[in-house]
């Protein structure tokens, strides 16, 4: 596990049973543990989340959820550890944490007027901002990009089970792991607003839900290809928000789902 985040597996007692019989052994396993995330000292969320790469995963998740605009507008002021889980305090601008009291506040009026249940189904379906993005992929690069993606995660390698998104550009892959895919993303999405993103494609190593499309479209990614199913109101979000998406990208296939005009001969 040399290189590897060191509280990202723990080891586990198992028993394998099989057609030679049966022996115990000491099982790599990746780690889960509740990540609370609180701003200016306002308590806000508790993620389950593989506990690596904590400063992409503040970040990503700040912008995807409309909490900060930009990454100067965050910082991650202390990690604390304990035997309950990560506890991230954050400081945010006065104005973006103005923002967040001042939408908890509107939820919590709702609550004694009927209307909480299409409150809260209009915060979750929100629409995202229009992606611009105009780059148009190769759909063997594609291929080729997913077929990297695969290769290219230590964490599932070594324990299974773990999601992964990537940005793919040329023959470049940046590439964050997660118990949950949507944290794998976030974590993405923080690691790539600290720089000029280059040119290049989303890849996800799961299916297509609405969450996973909404994040690319807050992160104005053009083209999410994901390796499993997409859902209705993922495909949906896409054809609104412009994104391309390409799912079922299994050895040379994949269906196109929405705006086709970005995958190029």
């Amino acid at each position: 596990m040399s290189g590897l985040p060191s509280d990202a597996l723990g080891r586990r007692a198992a028993l394998r049973v099989d057609g030679a019989g049966r022996h115990a052994f000491d099982d790599a396993v990746i780690a889960e543990q509740p990540i609370a995330f609180a701003y200016n000292g306002l308590a806000h969320a508790v993620m389950l989340a593989t506990p690596a790469d904590l400063d992409d995963f503040a970040l990503g998740f700040s912008l995807n959820e409309g909490i900060v605009d930009e990454a100067s507008q965050l910082r991650l002021v202390d990690v604390q550890r304990s035997t309950q889980g990560i506890a991230l305090e954050l400081a945010v601008s006065q104005d973006c944490f103005d923002r967040l009291a001042s939408r908890r506040r509107h939820l919590a009026g709702a609550s004694g007027c009927g209307l909480c249940g299409l409150e809260s189904l209009q915060q979750t379906l929100r629409e995202p901002p229009a992606v611009r993005d105009d780059t148009r992929v190769r759909a063997t690069d594609i291929v080729d990009g997913m077929r990297r993606l695969q290769e290219a995660q230590p964490l599932n390698r070594e324990s299974g089970g773990v999601h992964a998104a990537a940005w793919v550009s040329g023959r470049d892959l940046l590439v964050r792991e997660d118990v949950g895919r949507h944290n794998a993303l976030d974590k993405l999405v923080g690691a790539l607003a600290r720089t000029a993103r280059p040119s290049g494609f989303l890849a996800l190593s799961s299916r297509a839900s609405y969450e996973l499309v909404h994040k690319a479209a807050c992160a104005g990614m053009g083209v999410v290809a994901v390796i499993s199913a997409p859902t209705t109101l993922a495909i949906d979000l896409a054809e609104r928000s412009g994104i391309t998406l390409v799912a079922f990208v299994r050895g040379e296939q994949m269906n196109v789902y929405s705006n086709t005009w970005r995958i190029a001969d």
